[in-house]
């Protein structure tokens, strides 16, 4: 069955999120609290890390930066977050990053507590499938799905117009989180 029609509201605070692998690389995370998600955009484990502070805005997208304890420099990470208009405690957060040594491209996504974790993370991008992500661990307040993006998936995310994460609560039940790809483009390309 496909997923379910829920309503999704970008949450008013953006923390950090991530995404899994999809054929091509993508992770994911659950958003819940936006400590958690600048942490887990800054590699930390369970414990809430600083608030990034908001370096610009490009369309539905903010550009978050931190110093992680033991860095050398500051990292950024290109964010948005989602929280469903019907249910207060499922949101999403996707956040899209360089790493340091500016040889990979990840997204992390950060879902609820309680998903499915062998049905993984699906994504689609103007409703068609892109495929399934693995979730690779949760923490105290959501479970975190990542991958190192190739050039063929971030050409993707620049064209398209939308993109839909789908978890699943049951292996029947899917919630798609819609999610505005307007300004990914430009925040990546500013993205030091």
């Amino acid at each position: 069955m496909g997923p379910s029609k829920h309503k999704a509201r970008r949450a008013a605070s953006n923390p950090l999120a991530g995404f899994g692998r999809f054929g091509a690389s993508l992770a994911v995370k659950s958003l819940t609290a936006s400590g958690l998600a600048i942490a887990c955009f800054l590699g930390l484990t369970g414990s809430a890390g600083a608030q990034g502070a908001v370096r610009s805005v490009h369309g539905d997208w903010q550009i978050r930066c931190d110093t992680p304890p033991g860095a050398q420099g500051e990292q950024c990470a290109l964010i948005q977050s989602v929280v469903a208009d019907d249910r207060s405690n499922a949101g999403l957060t996707v956040i899209v990053l360089k790493t340091a040594d500016q040889k990979s491209k990840l997204m992390r996504v950060v879902a609820p507590l309680g998903v499915l974790l062998p049905s993984g993370l699906g994504l689609k991008l103007d409703n068609v499938d892109v495929g399934r992500a693995g979730f690779v661990r949760c923490l105290p307040n959501g479970c975190v799905a990542e991958v190192v993006m190739d050039d063929k998936l971030l050409g993707q995310l620049r064209t398209a117009k939308t993109a839909t994460f789908i978890i699943f609560e049951t292996p029947e039940e899917g919630i798609g989180f819609p999610l505005s790809l307007n300004g990914l483009a430009e925040g990546y390309d500013k993205l030091p």
